[in-house]
């Protein structure tokens, strides 16, 4: 069940609410999400594999493109297609929609946010949709609200088709304890900074120890000037300690244990050109 759309259409909050725990950070800026996220669904008689892909663009730089590929990947390897829009999006996109048109996989469109709307206009958007993709099930839904979120899971349910399940039945994702450290303290400054500085930042774990009643946790964010690092850690440091904080609790809440977190930054001016780097950071 691959989640499929354009940035900040309510993508990887639908994912939340469709697997029942906060595997995607959500924030109101475009790009949030730069990984391809899987949450898995387990129940006795079925499992679901949800994949979070990110918001569908045009790429200025080497990271954009790694992103892309993610998206290429999730329109090969689907069973069922879930395409995301949003009441309020100004227009689709063309090539996407063009190979729903085509796929002979199963496609559900989502026409989110919804509350943003009236019952006019989301019905002109329904029939609009019914044109663009004939072979859709259309449904209006809103993530936020949780409305209609139990008729979207049940239309799956009906599509998805029977086979063994993938993944072992105690498993919710296939990312590590690690990623979503990172992704976190990544959601923290998307939350904490403005402008350019949460789209050229980019965090790593460099050490993570499990101990009988802590974790200790170190923490890299990258930057690509030395006026962002500035930025990032504040005046006398507070604003790094704010951002930090934040995510310190996030992360307890997450793990269920005490954390102790210590993050540094640095400044790598070519990390979203920079092919090894990427790899190091897992966009491949």
């Amino acid at each position: 069940m691959n989640i499929i759309g354009k940035p900040n259409v309510g993508k990887s909050t639908l994912m939340n609410e469709l697997v029942g725990a906060k595997l995607s950070i959500i924030t109101a800026k475009k790009q949030t999400t730069r990984h391809r996220i899987l949450g898995i669904v387990n129940e006795d008689d079925y499992q679901i594999i949800f994949s979070d892909t990110p918001g569908y663009l045009k790429p200025n730089y080497k990271l954009q493109e790694s992103m892309m590929k993610f998206v290429e990947d999730a329109l090969l390897d689907a069973d069922v297609f879930l395409y995301i829009t949003a009441a309020d999006e100004k227009d689709e996109d063309d090539d996407i929609v063009e190979k729903l048109k085509k796929t002979e996989v199963p496609v559900i469109v989502v026409i989110n946010k919804i509350d943003l709307s009236d019952q006019k206009k989301i019905e002109k958007l329904y029939d609009a949709w019914q044109e663009k993709i004939p072979n859709a099930k259309i449904l209006p839904l809103s993530a936020l609200h949780k409305f209609n979120i139990d008729t979207l899971f049940k239309l799956i349910l009906e599509l998805i088709p029977e086979c063994p399940p993938y993944y072992p039945k105690d498993e919710m994702t296939n990312k590590t304890m690690r990623f979503f450290v990172s992704e976190i303290i990544r959601e923290k400054i998307f939350l904490n900074y403005h402008e350019e500085v949460p789209y050229s930042t980019e965090v790593i774990v460099d050490a993570y120890k499990e101990e009988k009643k802590i974790i200790n946790i170190m923490a890299y964010i990258f930057v690509i000037r030395e006026s962002q690092k500035a930025i990032i850690l504040g005046h006398e440091g507070k604003a790094i300690k704010k951002a930090a904080t934040a995510a310190r609790l996030d992360i307890e809440e997450f793990v269920g244990k005490k954390v102790f977190l210590e993050i540094r930054v640095k400044v790598n001016k070519d990390w979203r050109n920079d092919p090894k780097k990427l790899k190091q950071l897992g966009y491949e």
